[in-house]
């Protein structure tokens, strides 16, 4: 016999972890995840982090974490509220407030759910392929538990339409966009298992052709890739999964790219 318990939560979870490959592989899909659809469920709200190469990003980046350094021993910067009342704040909203859905909000997030499930049904049909996310009961708890969280933020009893918004828009560009999009269902802007493995013959060839430190105009490489028969999607996805990852680089207003590693 089987032994099951219900235990009180008394802490959220913020968990973190890193690409089966070490770096998240745009190629691979849900290969890149190593979590039993059991456990993902589990949290309410999953986010795909790329460490994607952006000049001004990294530069913003850099200067922040610089700035801390530089100013470490310095006082720390109070904001429009101070942070030991900010903890004040907290610890009674923990303690006294507990805010519960409206009616209102009730019958909007089932009728939410519904359109979810229907959505990732007809996904999955459509790439024959069940998704690494399952999108479950535990899921609409997901979005109760942010909607009330949203409104003990503001020390209220019930939740409001905004809350309710704000849960399923947090919902979306977290869990379901991760689910549903090709960032775990497969390749970015691919979905079928054949348009993967034609990604893939396209990496491996354009890796054999151009060595470490040619250069190469990018409307030659997909003119001579699609008179292959392969597909100029294919190749386009094959460019900017390799810039991405620092490979290749742009040069020459962005007509010729040069390999780097």
């Amino acid at each position: 016999h089987s032994l099951s318990s219900g235990i009180n939560a008394e802490y959220g979870v913020f968990a973190a972890a890193n690409s089966v490959f070490g770096r998240w592989d745009d190629t691979k899909g849900e290969e890149n995840i190593d979590f039993m659809p059991t456990i993902l469920s589990r949290f309410d709200m999953i986010y795909i982090v790329k460490d994607d190469h952006n000049e001004s990003r990294d530069t913003t980046i850099a200067r922040h974490v610089m700035k801390i350094h530089l100013n470490r021993e310095q006082a720390a910067v109070e904001g429009e509220m101070s942070i030991e009342m900010l903890k004040k704040y907290i610890a009674f909203a923990r303690a006294k407030c507990g805010p519960r859905l409206s009616d209102k909000s009730a019958l909007k997030l089932g009728h939410k759910y519904v359109m979810m499930r229907t959505s990732a049904r007809d996904h999955e049909h459509e790439s024959n392929k069940r998704l690494s996310i399952p999108i479950t009961v535990r899921q609409l708890e997901s979005i109760v538990r942010i909607s009330e969280s949203l409104a003990k933020m503001r020390l209220a009893a019930f939740t409001t339409d905004s809350d309710v918004e704000e849960s399923l828009r947090l919902f979306q560009v977290s869990t379901l966009e991760s689910a549903m999009s090709g960032t775990l269902s497969g390749v970015e802007g691919l979905t079928a298992l054949e348009d993967q493995e034609e990604v893939r013959k396209v990496e491996r060839q354009l890796k054999q052709r151009f060595p470490i430190g040619s250069q190469v105009s990018e409307a030659r490489i997909i003119q001579d890739f699609t008179k292959q028969r392969y597909s100029e999607t294919a190749v386009r996805t094959v460019l900017n999964i390799m810039i991405r990852r620092g490979e290749l680089q742009h040069r020459m207003q962005r007509k010729v790219v040069l390999r780097v590693k």
